[in-house]
């Protein structure tokens, strides 16, 4: 009889983790509050109490070869960074290429869970894989929707991450005036990279990781360098203490013009309200104040959980996450954390392989170390952690994601390859467990998906200048890499690389 599973949530986490129980002989049966799959990604009007949700204008930071899940290509014809209705058209794609609507029970709510779960057999359920993240109700910028009823009004966004310059440069236009509040400043970057291709497939090979880890202090001054050619971070009030690569930079096209033509004016932390006007650290007043957007991050909650669960998997000991994924303390592993991770790029091939990794776990065919062994990774890998991110001890979610992602394909058994190309989902199904025979297909033609929404207009015929340089540069910097590993007398696992 094959072992049952419960995964909480049908959004792109929920999913890949259905069809990795599939894939591994299990029986999921996956359980959504919502009347259809796409968890964040499925816009909502009206907001849905305890649930995150999108603002109209949203358009993804990660381009589509770099947050694809590494069975199922993205259409060719989808924009490189696709609006949300997109991406949940990708996610609508997926579960029907697998079949995966069909393990879904959809409008059965955190609360109602474990009724629903008995309701079917009692305790049939052997584990369980939680895929749902639940902010709090709070005047936040989790509420907005759109600048419709913010026409002549005076904004203040406090929070510079990636939500809070969007909403400032979504409400910009039709505001009177927006003031973005940021305590500490951040490196923006757009999604066009150079010769116009996205810019997260360029530099993202594992040479590129690796010259960062040999080199980093020469590779942030170079980037900042870059950056500040386009334009000048201090100029603009927003030029952070931490390097680049300290922390996720935000991912906005739009700001820099929208600073420059004073429709958004950078103003430094909140320190206070009164009445009507706000007070800043440096002293200045905003006066008049109409409405303000707190876009200062989210807490998480699993209610749908016993509290012994809970108080294991909830926000105050979320570092004590085992690779980010299971909870120590439990007599044995039957409870998955997939999805509840921080970093760098898009979080489906994480979560894919972090589903990847628990359903093996949860088949046996992969034992966990000791307790004692895993919280000592978990101290070790928290060293790491505030080490390499300026925020990482406030935020225990944060990855670097390409080794944290190579390490968990080493530890569900899985190979990975291709060492100068971008790093794209689809490596990790080249051999292994879960092994596709498209992958190698997928990646030759990556490239290609790659160019076409670009062709709206026939052109000149030939490969990007910016693909052939930077083929050349992958190249170059390979081989003095891999030259100078040499004589530091560095001992690289080469199986890493080839298969």
């Amino acid at each position: 009889m094959a072992l049952t599973v419960a995964v909480i949530g049908a959004g792109p986490s929920g999913l890949t983790s259905v069809k990795s129980c599939l894939d591994e002989g299990l029986k999921p049966t996956c359980f959504e509050s919502g009347p259809d799959i796409g968890g964040l990604w499925r816009f909502k009007e009206e907001p849905e109490p305890g649930r995150a949700n999108i603002y109209q204008s949203v358009i993804i930071n990660t381009s589509k070869e770099m947050m694809t899940f590494s069975d199922l290509p993205p259409p060719a014809h989808l924009p490189n960074n696709m609006h949300h209705s997109e991406v949940l058209l990708y996610l609508r794609l997926y579960a029907q290429s697998f079949n995966l609507l069909k393990h879904i029970r959809f409008k059965v709510g955190a609360s109602q869970t474990r009724q629903a779960k008995s309701e079917i057999k009692k305790d049939w359920v052997n584990f369980e894989v939680v895929c749902t993240l639940q902010p709090p109700v709070v005047f936040h910028s989790w509420e907005y929707r759109s600048p419709e009823g913010l026409q002549g009004k005076r904004v203040i966004v406090v929070g510079m991450g990636n939500s809070g310059s969007d909403i400032a440069v979504d409400i910009s236009p039709v505001a009177e005036k927006v003031y973005l509040s940021t305590r500490s400043g951040a490196w923006v970057v757009g999604r066009v990279g150079p010769g116009g291709l996205p810019r997260d497939l360029i530099g993202n090979s594992r040479i590129d990781g690796l010259k960062r880890k040999l080199f980093l202090s020469r590779v942030n001054q170079m980037t900042e360098k870059k950056l500040n050619r386009y334009f000048d971070h201090r100029l603009y009030g927003i030029k952070p203490k931490h390097s680049f690569y300290a922390q996720i930079p935000v991912v906005n096209d739009d700001l820099p013009s929208r600073i420059i033509s004073g429709r958004v004016e950078v103003k430094p932390n909140l320190k206070c309200f009164s009445g009507s006007d706000a007070i800043f650290d440096d002293g200045t007043i905003v006066h008049k104040v109409d409405v303000v957007v707190f876009a200062t991050g989210y807490n998480y909650s699993f209610p749908f959980l016993p509290p012994d669960l809970q108080g294991k998997c909830g926000p105050g000991p979320l570092h004590r996450l085992y690779r980010h994924v299971f909870a120590l303390g439990l007599t044995s592993p039957t409870l998955a954390v997939v999805g509840l991770i921080d970093g760098l790029g898009a979080v489906n091939l994480l979560a894919e392989l972090q589903a990847r990794w628990a359903t093996r776990v949860f088949k046996g065919l992969i034992s966990l170390p000791t307790q004692e062994a895993m919280m000592e990774d978990i101290k070790r890998e928290r060293a790491k952690r505030c080490k390499r991110f300026t925020d990482g001890k406030k935020n225990p979610l944060l990855v670097d994601v390409l080794p944290y992602m190579d390490s968990l394909a080493v530890e569900a058994g899985l190979a990975w390859h291709v060492l100068l190309g971008p790093c794209t989902p689809y490596q990790y199904r080249l051999i292994g467990p879960g092994k596709w025979d498209g992958a190698r297909r997928a990646i030759l033609t990556q490239w290609e998906r790659v160019h076409q929404p670009f062709r709206s207009r026939q052109a000149e015929s030939g490969l990007p200048t910016a693909m052939i340089s930077y083929g050349l540069i992958g190249l170059l910097t390979g081989a003095t890499i891999l030259t100078f590993c040499f004589y530091k007398n560095l001992h690289l696992n080469m199986s890493c690389f080839f298969s």
